[in-house]
């Protein structure tokens, strides 16, 4: 039973990162400079990779240079490109809604890539945190934009794909050389279309810097070290369901420091994702304690 107290522990760990990037927007909007989102997500990505190898000091090896690559790319280059598109085209709550697809789809990555069983359960969770996000975000005056839809969809499968590609690719490492491994690649990718595509950066001032700092280090290496761990850990349909919480971090974090209004709606909204949050979790456990009696 250890190991079912264990999950626990990991798994509230876990959700702090998706609660953590939800203070993104925040911080993007209030710290950082304007129009410039490939080059903020190099600096995202990049600094907090290379910061964790001068710590860790180990390269892959062999076929791991390929899978890492890959999954930087999925995890990070093409997955915050295709949200940037979406976020410029879309209104937010329009946005969020498409992305939030991403949990059902590892769900049937999961079944089809891992062998994962597929509980019904799960599936009307991730169809309620989906309703939820459109309670909680959308306006009855929000605008669809086609190419925004589509990228925000394959954003969604770019990211759920790396989800279960990471724990079906597991190196003999540790979670945070994993995540280093991950972000250096992503940061590397993108760097060239970040030059190419967006001007030079202006002269950073100091609340750049503080704001640049906060998402390379705590919405950078140690969130995606703490997502990679319980990915490996817990598993993929158990973390993916733990992005819900990113959205009600954002609302709540508008609330409290911006001044943002809250309507009855949106925290109907919020009772709603945090439902299926639980549903999905309490699924997840009734399958890992089947597994644990029949391992015993």
């Amino acid at each position: 039973m250890n190991d079912i107290k264990n999950r626990y522990v990991i798994l509230l760990l876990t959700a702090l990162a998706p609660i953590v990037w939800g203070s993104t927007y925040l911080v993007t909007t209030e710290m950082l400079p304007k129009g410039m989102p490939l080059m903020l997500a190099v600096l995202r990505a990049l600094p907090a990779g290379l910061l964790l190898l001068l710590f860790i000091r180990k390269l892959p090896q062999g076929i791991w240079w390929g899978r890492v690559m890959i999954l930087g790319i999925l995890n990070f280059s093409l997955f915050w490109w295709l949200l940037f598109i979406a976020a410029y085209r879309l209104p937010g709550g329009v946005a969020a809604t498409v992305g939030a697809i991403q949990p059902l789809i590892v769900l049937f990555l999961s079944r089809w890539l891992l062998n994962s069983q597929l509980s019904f359960l799960s599936i009307l969770a991730s169809f309620s945190g989906i309703i939820g996000v459109a309670i909680l975000l959308l306006t009855p005056n929000a605008m669809l934009d086609m190419t925004g839809i589509i990228a925000g969809f394959l954003g969604a499968f770019s990211m759920a794909a790396g989800t279960v590609l990471s724990r079906r690719w597991q190196p003999p490492v540790n979670a945070i050389t994993f995540t280093s491994w991950q972000l250096t690649a992503g940061g590397l990718v993108l760097l060239p279309f970040a030059l190419y595509f967006e001007p030079a950066l202006p002269p950073l001032t100091l609340i750049n810097f503080i704001g640049l700092s906060y998402l390379t280090i705590i919405g950078g290496a140690l969130t995606y070290a703490l997502w990679f761990r319980g990915l490996a850990i817990l598993g993929p349909s158990s973390v993916a369901s733990l992005g819900f919480l990113s959205p009600v971090s954002a609302v709540l974090l508008g609330w409290i420091v911006l001044d943002q209004q809250l309507s009855m709606l949106q925290l109907i909204g919020m009772l709603v994702i945090l439902a299926s949050v639980w549903v999905s979790q309490q699924s997840e456990r009734k399958l890992a304690l089947n597994q644990y009696k029949e391992s015993i």
